[in-house]
């Protein structure tokens, strides 16, 4: 049968996926809304077999796909994927994990963890809302109790008010007093990180640090434009006063290669390169080049539902992962059974592929679905 898989029909879709709260400012942008769209694709095969993923490419690379195996692109021994996808390569690793009945995180290579620790990266400058404005601190509170109720044990909070949005000293102050309320409602056992957006810099970064110390924070992230030198820096003073927090920071990166430096002089403890901007193959690359060094790997990931099942089978798949981060995204359109977030971990199931699938009545009726082309085989 394998030899003989043919891609009959290609269907690109944005798909609209749901947040279950309002996500505000950052340090650099503006509202985030309460949803968040991605483009989709569908590979049908003469087979029954199809491959779902999130792919942002041409219509006529798309095009190039029908009538191929799709086995003409899977370099199993390398673990790569070579077609005119590039890196948007999750719909042909769907098929192929399909096609084997074999989960992609074992294609991969399975050297990964059981259990893939997750944090929510939603919490925003809900204080900044003017509906909130008057009482933040319930808001916060609040916003919290949302995250832990969906099984999170893990938060990462959006810092950087002084950047754009109050003056300086009253942003930074801001900044200390949100994560006081929240470290204080959480407890101390619930895991704190912090996400910067380049909204401070190398010096306010120093100053920062005692503070974050005493909030016991597991991450600073994005602190400022990252230079080797000054991360390293920061990395010993770190290491000097014996805090226990890590250095993250990468995605803004648009190819693995910028990363490297860093990743070589250790520079970065946890590395973030984008997860759908680097894609898998970008994933492993960066992956590769950290074995044997003190540098976790955490892709990024906004603004993507597709995005966090794909962090997922890398976090299984490789032995130097991190964290998953994840946008709390809904869908009724892709369904994904039997991905389960307890206690602060994800339990991903061994369904071939990805283990997603698509509600066929939502698809052809909700509104969260936008068919932007559908490519058949003539």
């Amino acid at each position: 049968m394998l030899n003989d898989l043919t891609i009959t029909r290609v269907v690109c879709f944005n798909l609209t996926s749901h947040r279950p709260k309002l996500v505000g400012n950052n340090a650099v942008g503006g509202v985030h809304n309460d949803r968040a769209s991605e483009r989709l694709v569908r590979l049908f095969t003469n087979a029954g077999i199809e491959g779902i993923g999130r792919c942002y490419v041409p219509q006529q690379m798309l095009n190039g796909l029908l009538g191929r195996n799709p086995f003409d692109f899977y370099q199993a021994e390398e673990k790569r994927m070579q077609s005119s996808l590039g890196v948007h390569t999750m719909p042909l690793w769907d098929l192929i994990g399909k096609a084997l009945n074999k989960p992609v995180y074992e294609l991969l290579g399975n050297k990964g963890m059981d259990r893939v620790p997750t944090y929510d990266g939603s919490i925003y400058f809900s204080d900044l809302l003017p509906e909130y404005a008057g009482n933040f601190s319930d808001r916060f509170k609040r916003e919290i109790d949302i995250g832990l109720e969906r099984g999170f044990r893990a938060f990462k909070v959006k810092i950087g008010r002084g950047y754009r949005w109050m003056a300086r000293d009253a942003g930074n102050a801001r900044d200390i007093e949100v994560l006081n309320i929240i470290r204080e409602h959480a407890g101390p056992d619930i895991q704190i990180g912090v996400d910067a957006n380049n909204g401070y810099d190398f010096d306010l970064t120093k100053k920062f640090l005692p503070a974050a110390a005493e909030l016991d924070l597991l991450f600073i992230e994005e602190m400022f434009p990252e230079e080797i030198s000054q991360c390293l820096v920061i990395k010993s003073i770190i290491a000097g006063n014996g805090w226990k927090m890590l250095l993250a920071d990468g995605e803004t990166h648009s190819t693995p290669v910028g990363l490297k430096p860093f990743i070589d002089a250790e520079a970065i403890d946890v590395v973030q390169g984008d997860m759908n901007t680097f894609g898998i193959e970008g994933i492993l690359l960066e992956t590769a080049w950290a074995n044997g060094k003190s540098v976790k790997i955490a892709p990024h990931n906004w603004g993507s539902l597709s995005g966090f099942y794909l962090q997922c089978h890398i976090a299984k798949a490789i032995p130097n992962f991190f964290m998953a981060e994840c946008d709390p995204l809904d869908s009724d359109v892709l369904i994904a059974d039997d991905y389960k977030i307890e206690n602060g971990f994800v339990t991903v199931p061994d369904s071939p592929g990805f283990g997603l699938r698509i509600n066929e009545q939502q698809f052809a009726n909700s509104p969260d679905v936008e068919i932007l082309f559908d490519l058949s085989c003539n």
